[in-house]
């Protein structure tokens, strides 16, 4: 009778561990298949809000050359169809990458989506979208997160020869596509050999153009005589329907130059201030400059773009008080490239600025922090921006997602 008793008990003990096994084993993959789940809609969401994004020109359609908040987000060029986005809406995106600026005199700080040197485009955050306002326009709130990043899917590198200089200046070419190089490559080049006329006088320039073609490796060579001792190249690649640029400046003088700043979308407006009003180093001297445009063309060749009263505007910005920034007007909506010469008892160099982000082909980092998700869905896009290849990649997570519990 006792045995009978300690094997049913035995019998029981078993049966209900084996029953709490098998509940557990069964819970965990139900979890993993509710984690699956939620992880292919949120693929499938990055995949669908990718095509909202670069299919939808938002509202209003042209928001990109505006002041105002759109009532609707989206980044397709209003003109065009299919993945061809707005250079100016792009550029109203507020960079998650840079390092944002403060300018005293303006009481702004501007959102920073600078390359290098010489090659600057800052938006003051007046005048931007940020991420949580595109996440609202979105319908994302507390659900979603994203980071949107676009980058030119041609890289143009430019690597500079000064042995013989100043008898000749020779330059090496590197065209490469996604990760291989791009042979047999028409190059259209520009290069800005700038002349410097004293201390308190704006240099002016000269442009060089012609056209190369790469060799099976994607390279070639050009060369250039009698440079002076600060110049600009720019340099357009294009082969297969794919086309990027690159470009490459080099100068007397990073202590005091003018930094262009964008004043107004609307009004095509943009401020010249003095570096040291921002960075405050060096010592400070009154720069002078002259500026001019060049307008991209669809055949992706530089034109000279009047300016005011003539083919440039000349003037003077001095540090601190006195005459702190000169005021600019951009006399196109279309996609140029603004140069800026500029002279100081420090030195001379030039200044590229993009009007409309891909006249220059600057890459744009946009969103959230996508470290330390649980789950990141990815989706890519290939886009054309005004005639330039642009790779654009939306990556996609929850806000609430589900945690496997073991």
């Amino acid at each position: 009778m006792v045995s009978s008793t300690i094997d049913h008990l035995v019998a029981v003990t078993l049966f209900i561990g084996a029953l709490l096994l098998f509940v557990g084993m069964f819970n965990q993959t139900i979890q993993t298949a509710v984690l699956f789940q939620q992880h292919s809609y949120i693929a499938t969401k990055c995949s669908d809000l990718l095509d909202d994004m670069l299919l939808n020109p938002g509202y209003p359609a042209n928001w990109g050359q505006t002041d105002t908040t759109p009532s609707s987000f989206g980044v397709q060029d209003p003109e065009f169809t299919q993945y061809q986005s707005s250079a100016f809406t792009l550029m109203r995106l507020q960079s998650s990458n840079g390092t944002a600026v403060t300018y005293s005199k303006t009481g702004l700080t501007y959102s920073n989506t600078t390359t290098s040197f010489g090659n600057f485009l800052l938006v003051p955050y007046t005048k931007t979208i940020n991420y949580y306002q595109a996440e609202n326009l979105l319908g994302l709130n507390n659900t979603f997160g994203f980071h949107l990043t676009i980058t030119p899917v041609l890289k143009v590198a430019i690597t500079e020869n000064r042995a013989n200089w100043p008898t000749s200046l020779n330059f090496t070419i590197n065209t490469t596509g996604t990760g291989f190089p791009l042979p047999n490559a028409t190059l259209n080049y520009y290069f800005l050999n700038v002349t410097e006329k004293g201390a308190i006088t704006p240099p002016s320039y000269k442009i060089f153009n012609g056209t190369a073609y790469t060799d099976y490796r994607g390279q070639t060579q050009l060369t250039f005589g009698n440079a002076g001792d600060s110049y600009a190249l720019i340099v357009y690649a294009h082969s297969s329907g794919v086309s990027g640029l690159g470009y490459y400046e080099h100068i007397t003088s990073t202590t005091n130059y003018p930094l262009p700043l964008i004043a107004s979308f609307k009004n095509q407006t943009l401020i010249l201030a003095h570096s040291y009003d921002i960075h405050s180093y060096g010592s400070p001297a009154p720069v002078f400059f002259n500026a001019t445009l060049m307008i991209l063309t669809q055949n992706l060749n530089l034109r000279a773009m009047p300016m005011g009263s003539s083919n440039g505007i000349t003037g003077s910005i001095n540090y601190g008080n006195g005459q702190p920034y000169s005021t600019l007007t951009i006399p196109t909506s279309n996609p140029s490239i603004l140069i800026i010469t500029y002279a100081s008892s420090s030195g001379y160099g030039v200044i590229l600025m993009p009007w409309g982000l891909s006249s220059m082909s600057f890459p744009l980092v946009f969103g959230g922090n996508v470290n330390n998700k649980e789950w990141v869905a990815t989706n890519i896009r290939e886009i054309t921006v005004n005639g330039i290849s642009y790779q654009a990649q939306l990556e996609l997570w929850s806000q609430t997602a589900i945690q496997l519990v073991t």
